[in-house]
């Protein structure tokens, strides 16, 4: 039996969820776009809602984490977007979260800016400095601060130097940070970084400033192995947002039908990396998965 832990849910894999579920094209993959208008604002607000229906009838803490991924400098500059009108997406991202929670006040919500790389998620690219990564996301942090966002999460960062740039941008505008490291099919992040050397890079540049680390865009099977490393690292991962599929990221990028994996395995096999991992507790989902993977996860987590 492991010891018992407060569960804390997420969404899942918001942009495959729109695409493939929904129907609804996102240029560049960024869901931010569908705030340019009452539509597309209340399609966001739509899939949002099946997660917080499970997190108020299961009881538990749930992470609203904004929609704007693909809301950086970068890739605004590629979709046509100024300076001045991504930072208003941004806001209007957190305001929509913060409608939301107040939509679901018996629900015990964090209000989460969530930052992406400012390259492809799959793929390392070119690595920036520790400083040009604060002043590129700071763009992102600034427009979150100033919406009151409780915490700034980093999803699906591929090297070290980014993310100690995103936790540094973040601790200059008093916001705690969580960062989430994605991995290759053997446990690595693209760069070719250990997750344990990556952990223990950021914890040294920082002073420990995220909050905890997570996990995202891989299968539990990619990362499981590097896991049973029984070594004090691992406490400082508190959350996994797992793909559904087994693919790796070369083969997702060429797939041209939406791989949703088993929800009851990734289930199962999220029961392997609660008992690897001692602070694990937030979990969601990434590519592929949606409120069902999410349920299964949470009804195995509750059966314990």
């Amino acid at each position: 039996m492991t010891t018992p832990r407060l569960l804390t849910l997420t969404d899942g894999g918001i942009e495959t969820t729109l695409i493939f579920h929904q129907g609804i094209a996102l240029r560049e993959f960024a869901a931010f776009e569908l705030l340019s208008n009452e539509a597309g604002t209340e399609a966001l607000a739509a899939y949002y809602t099946p997660y917080l229906d499970m997190a108020r009838r299961q009881k538990v803490p749930f992470v609203l984490e904004s929609p704007t991924w693909r809301a950086s400098g970068d890739w605004g500059t590629r979709l046509g977007y100024s300076r001045a009108t991504l930072a208003d997406f941004n806001r209007k991202a957190i305001d929509l979260m913060f409608a939301l929670r107040g939509r679901y006040d018996d629900v015990n919500t964090t209000v989460s800016g969530c930052i992406g790389p400012r390259g492809d998620g799959y793929v390392t690219g070119n690595v920036m400095s520790i400083d040009a990564a604060a002043r590129y996301h700071g763009d992102q942090v600034t427009a979150f601060a100033q919406q009151g966002v409780d915490r700034v999460t980093a999803i699906t960062m591929t090297n070290v130097p980014e993310a100690i740039g995103i936790a540094q941008a973040s601790a200059a505008e008093g916001l705690p940070v969580v960062v989430s490291f994605t991995v290759e099919t053997n446990g690595r992040l693209p760069s070719g970084t250990t997750l344990r050397d990556a952990i223990a890079a950021v914890d040294d540049a920082t002073g420990r400033r995220p909050a905890f680390y997570m996990i995202n865009c891989a299968h539990p099977s990619h990362f499981e192995a590097v896991l049973r490393d029984d070594a004090p690292w691992r406490d400082r991962i508190g959350g996994v947002r797992a793909n559904a599929s087994r693919k790796s990221h070369a083969e997702l990028d060429e797939a041209a039908e939406l791989d949703e994996g088993d929800p009851a395995e990734l289930a199962r096999d999220h029961g392997t990396l609660r008992a690897l991992l001692p602070n694990l507790h937030l979990v969601g989902g990434c590519c592929g998965t949606d409120h069902r993977h999410v349920a299964a996860i949470a009804a195995a987590w509750h059966r314990g």
